[in-house]
């Protein structure tokens, strides 16, 4: 029997995958301390710069030695900057199990044109990291957020590594445990687990990535953007604050209020606590139903941000378009806004489950996923 329509609704209907919702306390009256019209280069931006580096810093538990540097283009930008400036002076390895981790190894194979191999996983697997060479340098996701499949730990990357390891974390920094001690390039922008605006990307260098800086050139010229060395030396001022272009003092007030907000509710313990649970509820759902499934095969790595789900009931003869006009049902009822699979992704859903996200929200919000279903279903007899 098709249940009926459920009375109650999300307080919060937002579960796009990014940018994702604001922490709970969030008004625009947090961004009032913004310093507007003034040069980030004053004073007081370098010093709310400078806070948004050494907050980051101590939330995360990122080593002493460890540089960290706000950078242009978001997430991508960070990824591309590593990249461009430190691939080419061994072979690379490229590991890719969903659409960025892919688009990452067109950038090194066909852009930059380094001897690399190539490993991939379907989506909703992952490659097995015991099979990698990691005295090459290795580029790859933490967290799929296209996939929903995440590293389970970072057992397999040796220590005594002679390559570079370049992780892509957006969907995982704050929400999930990163082995800094794995881990030489670490990337991230604001807008995932934090909630923050876009086009900001953060850069995090292991004392080994920044010798690599120091000691390599690469063969090809560098943009302005991806410049992180000057006279052949490190451009220290990257990691203080001084950013390589103009940062957008809102969206760093933004941030700040982000950290604000995580150090209140208890740090990364409370922002993992709260993602798991979030995840949790959607994953026991689907327990109880017998027509979705969590597109993420083993589940030591599922993501507990990024939840990609599938449709399952044989009656679904095309399943994007089902995926679709069950989350366009969604959206009109103003319970579930932007939670259709990311467009390279096989048909389905994808939910955030990200720190800023209420449990409660995603539990009001999985009764109308029921009753949207069956009423897609019995549209098709």
């Amino acid at each position: 029997m098709a249940p009926t329509k459920p009375a109650a609704r999300p307080d919060n209907p937002r579960f796009s995958s990014g940018p994702c919702a604001k922490p709970p306390t969030w008004t625009p009256d947090a961004l009032s301390d913004a310093p507007l019209g003034r040069s980030h280069r004053a004073a007081v931006g370098k010093a709310k710069l400078q806070d948004a580096i050494e907050r980051t810093r101590a939330i995360l538990d990122i080593p002493d030695d460890y540089r960290i540097g706000i950078v242009p283009a978001s997430d991508t930008g960070a990824v591309e900057i590593a990249m461009w400036s430190l691939l080419g002076a061994r072979k690379a390895t490229m590991l890719a199990w969903e659409s960025f981790g892919a688009g990452w190894v067109t950038d090194v194979v066909k852009q930059l044109k380094i001897d690399a191999e190539v490993k991939t996983a379907e989506y909703g697997a992952i490659v097995d990291f015991a099979e990698v060479d990691f005295n090459t340098d290795v580029v790859f996701t933490w967290n799929g957020t296209t996939s929903g499949v995440r590293v389970a730990d970072g057992s397999a990357i040796p220590a005594d590594r002679a390559g570079l390891t370049i992780c892509d974390a957006t969907s995982a920094a704050f929400a999930q445990d990163l082995p800094w001690d794995k881990l030489d390039v670490t990337t991230f922008s604001w807008q995932k687990v934090m909630g923050g605006e876009a086009a900001h990307g953060m850069l995090i260098l292991s004392p080994r990535a920044v010798e690599r800086l120091k000691s390599y050139s690469p063969p090809w010229p560098l943009p302005k953007i991806f410049r992180l060395t000057k006279g052949g030396k490190l451009n220290e001022g990257i990691f203080r604050g001084e950013t390589i272009n103009t940062p957008s003092m809102l969206c760093v007030e933004d941030y700040l209020f982000a950290l604000d907000w995580a150090e209140e509710i208890g740090g990364l313990a409370a922002l993992k606590a709260r993602a798991d649970a979030n995840a949790q509820a959607i994953w026991d759902f689907c327990a109880r139903v017998d027509w979705l499934a969590n597109l993420a095969e083993d589940p030591a790595t599922r993501s507990n941000t990024s939840v990609c789900l599938k449709f399952t009931d044989a009656r679904i003869t095309d399943g994007a378009a089902f995926a679709k006009a069950v989350a366009k049902r969604l959206e009109a009822e103003g319970v579930a806004l932007d939670i259709g699979a990311y467009r390279d992704a096989p048909a389905g859903l994808r939910i955030w489950c990200g720190a800023t996200v209420e449990t409660a929200d995603i539990e009001a919000m999985l009764p109308w996923l029921d009753w949207a279903f069956h009423q897609e279903i019995d549209a098709l007899a």
